[in-house]
C-alpha cells in the first residue's frame, strides 16, 4: 500500500496561469493533478513544464479557447475515457485508471447560464441534462473503485455559499441543481469527501467571483469543486484540504485547488 496524493483545480487557462500551476507543483507536489478548463487543444497542451517537474504522464481532453481536462501524472496512467456528455464536441469529462486499479475521473460541469429556467434558457437545460447522462453512467460503475472530481458549478449545502436565501434563485444553488446532484451522489452511493473531513455546517468554499474588489474581506465564495470516492474508497482518503491561499497568487483562477491523500 502506497499512498498517493490527488489534486483537482479550475485553472481557467493553463497557458495563461502556468506560473502559478508551477508553483503549485512545487510546493504541494501531489502524485496526481486534475485541471478543468484548461481552454487549449490537446496539440498545443504545455507540457514541457509538467515533464520538467516530474509528471511524464500526460491525458488531455481539449477544446481550443474553451472548457478542456486534463490529467497529469507521476504514476502512469492507463484505460484513457473520454466522454461527450452533450453529443457537442464539448471536451468536459476524462477518465482513466490508476497503478492500484482505481479509477480517476475528471469532470468539468457546465455553469449554466445565468437564468435558471430551460425554458428561458438553453444552456440551463444543457447543465440538468449533462448531470443526467452522469447520472446514467455512475450507475453502471458496477461497484467499481472511483474517484470523481472536478467542477460540478454546484454548491449544495447551505453552508457551501456564503448567503443561502440570497442564492437560492442563483445558478449554482438552486433547489433544482441541488436534488439534480443528489441522484447523481445517490447513483453510486458517493462520499463527499470535502464534508467528510470539514464537517457541515462549517462555511467551506472554492470559488470566489473577480468581480469582488477583495475577495478575502468580502468572502462572498462558494464550493463548487468537489471530490467524491465511492464507498469502498472511504477508508483509504487519509486527508482532504482545500489551498486557499491559491486564490490570492498573481494572476489567480477564481477557483482554489483541493488535495486528497489516500491510502492505495
Amino acid at each position: 500500500m502506497t499512498r498517493t496524493s490527488i489534486a483537482s483545480w479550475n485553472i481557467n487557462s493553463v497557458r495563461a496561469r502556468i506560473g502559478i500551476v508551477e508553483k503549485f507543483l512545487r510546493e504541494e507536489a501531489p502524485d496526481v493533478l486534475c485541471l478543468q478548463e484548461t481552454k487549449v487543444e490537446c496539440g498545443t497542451f504545455p507540457q514541457d513544464m509538467f515533464r520538467a517537474r516530474g509528471y511524464t504522464h500526460i491525458v488531455t481532453h481539449g477544446q481550443r479557447m474553451h472548457h478542456g481536462v486534463a490529467i497529469v501524472s507521476k504514476v502512469p496512467l492507463t484505460e484513457v475515457r473520454k466522454y461527450d456528455w452533450q453529443a457537442n464536441g464539448e471536451a468536459r469529462h476524462v477518465g482513466v485508471t490508476l497503478p492500484s486499479g482505481v479509477r480517476l475521473d475528471n469532470v468539468y460541469i457546465p455553469a449554466g447560464g445565468d437564468i435558471p429556467d430551460r425554458t428561458l434558457n438553453p444552456k440551463f437545460g444543457q447543465k440538468l441534462d449533462f448531470f443526467g447522462r452522469m447520472t446514467e453512467w455512475s450507475g453502471a460503475l458496477n461497484g467499481t473503485p472511483t474517484v470523481l472530481t472536478g467542477d460540478f458549478n454546484v454548491a449544495p449545502l447551505e453552508s457551501d455559499v456564503w448567503n443561502h436565501k440570497a442564492l437560492l434563485d442563483v445558478v449554482s444553488h438552486t433547489p433544482v441543481e441541488v436534488e439534480t446532484l443528489a441522484r447523481l451522489q445517490a447513483a453510486s452511493n458517493w462520499v463527499d469527501l470535502g464534508r467528510h473531513f470539514i464537517a457541515a455546517p462549517t462555511p467551506l468554499f472554492t470559488w470566489w467571483s473577480y468581480r469582488a474588489k477583495d475577495w478575502e474581506a468580502s468572502n462572498r465564495g462558494r464550493r463548487l469543486d468537489h471530490m467524491w470516492v465511492t464507498p469502498d474508497l472511504l477508508d483509504k482518503a487519509v486527508s482532504h484540504r482545500i489551498v486557499q491561499p491559491a486564490r490570492s497568487w498573481e494572476r489567480p483562477s477564481d477557483h482554489i485547488p483541493l488535495v486528497t491523500e489516500f491510502a492505495f
